[in-house]
């Protein structure tokens, strides 16, 4: 089966691990389905597990890939939802599995022609989303979906920070805000990254570190060490941080005096269950927005969009066809 994988993990030369051709796929449970893969797009998760942080060197080789829409073997057009869990095991929660794992992990990605999943794991694609777009959504749209509808308690009219203009995540938390009656504004160290972000529907942004006009109710973060210690200023008593990832390191200053005198709120998130994935899509149809993609390719021209991603060139979702 032709698929884009990983032969083996580099830290200081990635995208030397990426290959692509044919490769004999390891069996997955027989009860799983099938999907004639359509589009996939790429997240920062398959540099990482060519970096060997998402993914060992004896897992190698592994096929790629988090996000695919596709064709079931009975005609179902469906969305892929790349988290593998129990959602009993999570007592109703699939990502809080303890075993819980993503597609290209422990099994293969979506980078194929071809890609095995449990039947809960398929999502109705509306036929007015496009295959590109809608292989946008399971990893950073459904991630910046649940941080702002699961955890981050804010509704309509409520002011809410997102670090780190012009990221995955950051990209869709400023539209799916804005779908859902949010005031977003947003945090960048460049000047072009935040005219694009107010483009978006940002009210406003501002440098990394900014002093801002007024507190926030919740603040998005994916950056970490960075912009950790600005988090926490920027809150209003009573507010919460949301935090997805720790891109400039996890080792932040907690300031704990600050959390338990102003009584904020520290909420992990990572990824989405299929029912958000569900309520995601139904926020897209309902509301009309749609994922923002930087360019569409064919799957063979894989490295150049790895390339891109890899020196931060992108303005949006890097989708790969299989048409």
């Amino acid at each position: 089966m032709f698929a884009v994988y990983a032969s083996g993990v580099s830290a200081e030369d990635p995208l030397s691990c990426l290959s692509l051709g044919e490769i004999e796929p390891p069996a997955t449970p027989e009860d799983w389905v099938t999907v004639n893969v359509k589009a996939v797009s790429l997240n920062h998760h398959d540099l990482w597990a060519l970096r060997g942080t998402a993914l060992s060197a004896d897992q190698a080789p592994m096929i790629l890939g988090t996000d695919a829409a596709g064709v079931t073997e009975d005609g179902r057009e469906v969305i892929v939802h790349g988290v593998i869990g129990d959602p009993a095991k999570g007592r109703g929660d699939e990502t809080l599995d303890p075993k819980r794992s993503l597609l290209s992990e422990v099994y293969p990605g979506t980078m194929a022609a071809q890609v095995r999943v449990p039947s809960r794991n398929l999502i109705d694609k509306p036929a007015d989303i496009t295959w590109a777009e809608a292989a946008c959504l399971p990893t950073a749209w459904l991630t910046a979906y649940r941080m702002l509808v699961t955890k981050s308690g804010a509704k309509a009219g409520d002011l809410v920070l997102v670090q780190g203009a012009a990221g995955g995540v950051a990209t869709a938390a400023i539209v799916l805000g804005k779908a859902l009656g949010l005031r977003v504004w947003v945090t960048s160290r460049d000047d072009e990254k935040r005219t694009w972000a107010k483009s978006l529907g940002a009210e406003e942004a501002f440098e990394t570190g900014a002093r801002l006009p007024e507190k926030v109710d919740a603040v998005l973060e994916s950056v970490g060490e960075a912009t950790w210690s600005h988090s926490l200023r920027s809150l209003r008593p009573g507010g919460t941080i949301v935090t997805c990832g720790a891109t400039t390191g996890g080792a932040a200053n907690a300031d704990l005096n600050r959390v338990f005198f102003l009584q904020l709120k520290v909420e992990g998130s990572t990824m989405g269950t299929a029912e958000e994935l569900r309520g995601l899509v139904d926020l897209l149809v309902s509301s009309g927005v749609r994922p923002i993609v930087d360019r569409i390719l064919p799957i063979a021209e894989a490295p150049a969009a790895f390339a891109s991603m890899n020196d931060g060139e992108i303005r949006g979702k890097i989708v790969l066809t299989f048409d």
